[in-house]
Order: structure tokens, then sequence, then C-alpha cells
């Protein structure tokens, strides 16, 4: 997508952060802006600062882990607009650091709910409607540089990364036919104040098995006031949107790491000279199945 000026941008977490910094930028683009955010006083002081610049901003309180919400917000965009987001900003997140033998079932479904279960949220609302429109439509979400790898002390909110790298990777294959673009963001750190996501925590998810307060948040500030700014981080997203790129990741300090993990990975498969017949028979049932097989599975394609 070129042209970025008049595009409808939905925003989640849009109230501050990385998605603060994506209202700006974009809005500065041109785009009419939807910031949604869990945090209602949050929404309009973030609302309040984009229309001083002159920016067509409308605001949300959403929890994005709330699918009857979601829907809400999507019809309220549409009255307010007439027409569904041409861009998504799958942005909102949570992360709390702990030993992840600590880990209780609430620090589950809360970092994993916001983390992913947002994210699907998200794109169940948003893609059909996104299609119907018929419009040119691009996706970003941003996971992290933890989606890669596991982390002892980050265990759930790397998980819950992982899978969404490869959730856009999936919708990236799945709706490029119908021109709608997808990107998965995965920064390595932000300057932000997701170390006060512990604060919108809802009481329903019981104890955590982490440390939290504010010793644990000011440790965390200590590492993500040296991060990117919101404004850098979403320059680089406008520019890879504008590319139609899948993985947008401007941390060039990542690089060895990432290298030497998918090299680790790869060394750990045997050579085709192990097993050549079986590597053949499969890789022709495979490909027989994608050519014909697997329309089974698509409605009115049976």
């Amino acid at each position: 997508m070129k042209d970025l000026a008049g595009q409808l941008a939905f925003i989640t977490g849009g109230a501050s952060g990385a998605g603060f910094g994506q209202a700006q930028v974009f809005g500065r683009l041109g785009c009419r802006i939807v910031i949604a955010d869990i945090r209602a006083e949050a929404v309009e002081e973030a609302a309040a600062a984009l229309k001083a610049e002159g920016i067509e901003v409308h605001g949300i309180q959403l929890d994005i882990t709330d699918r009857a919400a979601y829907a809400a917000a999507a019809d309220e965009v549409e009255q307010v607009f007439g027409q569904a987001p041409t861009l998504l900003f799958n942005t909102a997140g949570v992360n709390n650091f702990g030993p992840i033998e600590s880990t209780t079932y609430g620090d589950f479904d809360w970092l994993i709910g916001v983390n992913l279960g947002g994210v699907v949220n998200g794109m169940v609302t948003f893609v059909p409607r996104m299609i119907a429109s018929g419009k040119p439509c691009h996706i970003t979400t941003v996971a992290s540089l933890g989606g890669f790898t596991g982390s002892a002390l980050a265990g759930p909110y790397s998980a819950a990364k992982a899978a969404v790298i490869n959730l856009m990777e999936g919708y990236r294959q799945g709706l490029d036919k119908y021109g709608i673009g997808v990107s998965v963001v995965c920064p390595a750190n932000i300057k932000s104040n997701i170390a006060r996501a512990t604060l919108t925590r809802s009481a329903a998810y019981g104890e955590s098995g982490y440390v939290e307060g504010e010793e644990a948040i000011a440790s965390l500030d200590s590492i993500y006031q040296h991060g990117m700014e919101p404004t850098e981080l979403a320059e680089n997203i406008r520019r890879g949107i504008e590319d139609n790129a899948l993985y947008i990741i401007p941390y060039p300090e990542t690089k060895d790491m990432l290298a030497a993990h998918f090299a680790a990975i790869l060394d750990s498969i045997p050579g085709i000279e192990t097993d050549p017949e079986g590597a053949k028979k499969r890789t022709e049932a495979l490909m027989e199945w994608a050519q014909g097989g697997a329309q089974v599975f698509v409605k009115g394609k049976a």
C-alpha cells in the first residue's frame, strides 16, 4: 500500500507507547485514526493530543479480550466513518517477568489471552469486513523478537508472540488474493510503559506467580527507557507497509542472534541422503494434496 493519505487506521493499544507512536506517524500522513485502549482516561488524553495536531481521531475504550466489545467497537467505527478500517494495527500487548516454573494458570490466561487472544479477536472481527469492503487493506501485528526463542523468564509472553508470528504468516498466505497485505513487527525493545501493564490485569485472573509492584516496574522501566522511540518504530512500519514486507525487524543488533538460533534448528535436520525414498514419498504426497485435496476444506469448493 503506497497511498496512505485518507486511509482509516484502527490501532489497539493506541493511547500510549508503540500504538500512540503509530497514531502520530500515520495521522500525520493523513490517515484517519481510531485509537482503542483499555484505559478510558488514556484514550481521552491521547485523542486530545492528536486532535491538537489536526489529526482526525476517534477514541474507543476496549478490552481486546472481550469479543462482544470488539464487535461493538467495529460497528462503532463503521457508524462514525461509514466504512471498515483499511489499516489494522494489532499493537496492544502486556508482559510480566518471572521464573517459568512459577507461572500460574492466571498468568497464562492473562498473558496469552491478551497477546494472542487479542490478536485473534482483531483478525476474526475485522478480516471479514475488510474482505467485504473490496478495498486494498493492510494488517500490521506487533509480535516480539522474543517470539523466535523461548524464555525462562517470559515464557507465556514468548509463547504467545511465537504463535502471533506463525498466525500472521498464515494470514499473509491466505489474504493476498483479496488484496490485503499482512506484516508482523518483531521489536527487541520499545520505549513504552508496558512495564505498567500489570496494573491493568483484572483480579479475575487470580494471583500471579511472579513478583509484582513498583520495584518490579522500576526494574523494567530501566530497560524500556533505552528502547526505540515509538515514532521511529512506526516509521519503520510505514516503510514495511509501503513495501508489503512480511517481517519488520528494525533492530540490527539482533541479526547475529537470530542467525545462530535458526542455524541450530537447521543443523538438527539430517541430510537428504539419510532417507531419500521416504523424503520423496512424503514430498510427493504433500504436493498432490496441496494441488487438489486441500480444496475440500474450503467452503463452497467441495
